[in-house]
């Protein structure tokens, strides 16, 4: 395998991967953070929210679905301030550092969650993003794109969180909101088809990430 580096200067690379709940997009991201090791690369590999002592303690408190009084405005705001905690404290010096930063999930979640999901104002949502990624943007965002019924059961099989329990509907809502944003954004948002088994999803977002990261899986 030829070794893994970014396709240009010493910064590192941030991609994310986005899609409903059950989408199969953290097995993929398991996968990729093994992928990229193989290849030689300084890999770091996340999950929003989450990924620092302070992150974990949100997530919790915004998946827990004993908290289902919660407003969507506290909703929005609490992913937020756990996303700029990730960045500053996690995200920013491992691209300085020229690392390959993997993230399941980042802004656009907020976006298809909070705005297009929740119904909360898009352009509000877009300047909550701007504020809680400090700025940080992922150079490409890879959208597992499947039936959201199909993946819901899925992803509720052990039981469901707070988000998961909104209901179908609401993946519906999501699912669109990430396909309108592959359309507004195709340089750096792309659409995976996650239907097949492990293995051909994972040779489609080896293919979607070969030009920022090349000999991937090579």
């Amino acid at each position: 395998m030829d070794r893994v580096q970014p396709a240009e200067g010493a910064r590192g690379v941030f991609v994310s991967l986005e899609g409903v709940d059950g989408s199969g997009k953290s097995t993929q991201a398991a996968i990729l953070r093994d992928l990229l090791a193989q290849g030689g690369a300084d890999v770091v590999s996340l999950r929003e929210p989450g990924g620092t002592a302070i992150s974990e303690k949100v997530r919790a408190l915004v998946l827990d679905p004993a908290n289902a009084e919660m407003c969507d405005e506290c909703e929005l705001l609490l992913y937020e301030a756990s996303r700029a905690q990730l960045v500053r404290q996690v995200v920013e010096p491992a691209l300085a550092a020229g690392d390959v930063v993997v993230c399941d999930r980042f802004l656009d979640s907020t976006f298809a969650y909070q705005a297009a999901g929740r119904g909360l104002d898009a352009g509000l949502v877009r300047r909550a993003n701007e504020l809680g990624s400090c700025g940080f943007l992922p150079d490409r965002t890879v959208v597992f794109d499947i039936d959201p019924a199909r993946a819901l059961a899925r992803a509720t099989r052990g039981g469901a969180d707070r988000l998961e329990r909104s209901g179908l509907a609401l993946q519906e809502r999501v699912r669109a909101a990430y396909l309108e944003l592959a359309r507004e954004q195709p340089g750096r948002v792309r659409v995976v088809d996650a239907a097949g088994t492990v293995g051909e999803v994972t040779g489609r977002l080896v293919a979607c990430l070969a030009d920022l990261l090349p000999g991937l899986g090579g």
